[in-house]
């Protein structure tokens, strides 16, 4: 019993508890492998393309860097272009200038030589008047309006309404005006006619004197009186027997209808007697038709 080799103690270990989740063994294998074989060698592939080492927000940043930096050099150029020209331009505009301002001296430059040579031809018209008139040659001057006349008259003034697109019933309902608070030339020249009718032996508007031949038309929202635009307010001055002119024409019904335009469309008038209206001359008399009878004092 002593001769026998005795064998060492054999220590038992201890065994290892079981884990707590060792019976969910998939939960486990999923929460320690979030990612399966086919997304790992798709980060992989990235990764060695190059394309995973940037993070997306930062590629964001970059694009809108890169954004921005296109449209500063889109604005630098687009301003550098605009000052290069800027000179060009200005040369343009200036010299537009010089050639409209060459035009207009050069318009009122001739302006000037149709009214002297107009004053002229009224000079030599009124010579020939007292020539070959004989006892008659002023009052012909005078019907004619060849001549400066003065005396008892009346003053109408008529001006658009304040606000001219005034619209309504009236006289004027079937004119087809987009603006009846307008006074046109048809207006006008129920003025003038009603006027003459009432007894005026002379007349004006805005110091252009009417004769037998003057005519009152438009052009656009002007009122010309023979081809010369007049500007509101028009003030209209007749020679005649003063306070019975004025009251004949507000009676007669080229007044009523200046009236019914006051009433309806806010077309501004006055009218008033005056103790001496003076008018000029007209400018010329171009006769191209009649002819004067032969008899005494004519050749």
């Amino acid at each position: 019993m002593c001769g026998m080799p005795q064998q060492p103690p054999v220590r038992s270990t201890p065994s290892r508890p079981p884990r707590p989740d060792a019976s969910m063994s998939l939960l486990t294998t999923v929460m320690d492998h979030s990612l399966d074989e086919g997304y790992a060698e798709a980060a992989a592939r990235k990764q060695a393309q190059g394309d995973g080492g940037v993070p997306r927000p930062l590629r964001a940043k970059l694009g809108l860097a890169l954004g921005l930096v296109l449209a500063a050099l889109v604005v630098t150029v687009g301003a550098a272009q605009a000052r290069i020209a800027a000179p060009v331009v200005a040369k343009e505009r200036g010299e537009l200038i010089d050639r409209i301002d060459s035009a207009t001296t050069d318009a009122d430059e001739l302006e000037k030589d149709v009214e002297a040579l107009r004053d002229d031809v009224g000079e030599r018209q009124r010579a020939a008047l007292k020539k070959y008139g004989g006892s008659k040659g002023e009052l012909v001057a005078l019907l004619s309006g060849a001549t400066e006349v003065h005396g008892n008259g009346v003053k109408l003034v008529v001006d658009d309404a304040k606000e001219a697109d005034q619209g309504g019933g009236g006289p004027r309902e079937s004119a087809g005006f987009s603006d009846t608070g307008r006074v046109r030339d048809r207006d006008m020249q129920r003025v003038v006619n009603g006027l003459w009718q009432s007894g005026a032996e002379a007349i004006a508007i805005n110091g252009q004197r009417l004769t037998a031949l003057s005519a009152i038309r438009a052009a656009g929202d002007a009122i010309l009186v023979d081809n010369k635009p007049l500007v509101p307010p028009y003030t209209v001055l007749a020679v005649g027997d003063g306070q019975r002119l004025s009251t004949r024409f507000q009676n007669s019904r080229d007044g009523q209808y200046l009236h019914a335009l006051q009433e309806n469309f806010g077309v501004r008038t006055s009218i008033s007697a005056q103790g001496d209206v003076r008018l000029p001359a007209a400018p010329s008399v171009t006769v191209r038709t009649a002819e004067p009878k032969a008899g005494k004092g004519t050749k």
